[in-house]
């Protein structure tokens, strides 16, 4: 359910391409590769016979999430600890990059959670291809995955195929259909429903549209009853949209035609020059004043650009100046 009346939606901006943290891997089949993992050994039996956590309290909050990826993080948080201290306060929102055959961090994601934050994870189905996923091919790694996550017992959030209206990734729209995209998405679900894995917050993120205008979203819909919130990559460019509604709003728009989940702007950064100023007080003003948008994820990590904050000190000092504000940022609950 959405929070707070709608203001006026508008947005749109041009996100760079291929910038979060994906993993390739060799020629094992992540089915086989997976099959042979042994548990992690953190998960305790304890947790098997827990009461499942419950994601609910968590999917509209009343204050906005503050999220931000990080090398090095959730396995560690001494980068966590690290940004918290450059930037005056605290994430509660860690974001991490997961190749489809990889197993669950349960270490960090509890790391995260004893710090009292989500951890979000976007999942990355380099291969196999989403037919294969479909299909049932991959159902021991994805059975595997989700016990992990059951056992573990702390909130997740899930970004399965991040940006599937984009053209730069395999599981995109050079290579895959919105039909094989949807069919994968469900299929997934549906087997972490099956483990009861329901501590998972599930995010459908796709990219802004405004470069890739003619792709319609509502194709790529999973529906109401397999996802909690929407996501929207969009990254602030020296040469692209200015504002808030002109980089997110096209996007906000069109995905409120056909669901009326909370928004997560699920990756964003400022490239550096400048705007970049300027680019941070429209990001954290329009997320505090869009009450449907119920927080960020500041992508912090220097690849193609340098993307760290600290990079900048006059958008480093106007950064710490507007998330101070305490609008942004609360304790996720241990129960």
């Amino acid at each position: 359910m959405i929070r707070k009346s709608v203001l006026p939606l508008a947005v749109a901006m041009m996100s760079l391409m291929g910038l979060t943290g994906c993993g390739a891997f060799g020629d094992e089949d992540p089915a086989e590769s997976a099959a042979r993992e042994p548990a992690d050994g953190d998960a305790s039996a304890q947790a098997q016979h827990a009461l499942p956590y419950d994601v609910k309290p968590l999917l509209a909050p009343d204050k906005e999430y503050f999220g931000v990826a990080l090398d090095g993080a959730p396995t560690s948080l001494k980068p966590v600890d690290a940004f918290a201290k450059t930037v005056g306060k605290k994430p509660n929102l860690v974001g991490s990059y997961s190749s489809w055959g990889d197993g669950f961090n349960a270490k960090g994601a509890k790391n995260v959670f004893e710090d009292g934050s989500l951890l979000y994870v976007s999942w990355e189905p380099f291969k196999p291809g989403l037919g294969t996923i479909a299909d049932g091919s991959q159902d021991t790694y994805i059975k595997r995955y989700a016990a992990s996550v059951r056992e573990t017992n702390v909130p997740v959030a899930i970004s399965f195929g991040h940006e599937m209206n984009g053209h730069w990734y395999p599981w995109g729209t050079k290579k895959q259909t919105p039909d094989n995209f949807v069919k994968a998405w469900r299929h997934i679900h549906d087997l972490f429903q099956d483990e009861g894995a329901t501590n998972v917050i599930w995010v459908w993120s796709p990219n802004v549209v405004n470069p890739v205008p003619d792709v319609k979203l509502k194709a790529y819909w999973p529906g109401d009853a397999y996802v909690d919130w929407t996501g929207v990559v969009g990254y602030w460019t020296q040469t692209g949209a200015k504002t808030f509604d002109t980089l997110y709003g096209p996007t906000l728009r069109q995905v409120a035609g056909f669901t009326d989940k909370p928004v997560l702007i699920s990756e964003t950064s400022a490239e550096p020059g400048d705007r970049r100023r300027a680019d941070v007080r429209q990001l954290l003003g329009g997320v505090e004043q869009n009450k449907d948008v119920i927080g960020f994820v500041w992508f912090n990590i220097p690849k193609r650009a340098d993307w760290r904050i600290q990079s900048s000190p006059l958008a480093l000092a106007e950064f710490k100046r507007l998330i101070a504000d305490e609008a942004f940022g609360f304790e996720v609950p241990k129960s």
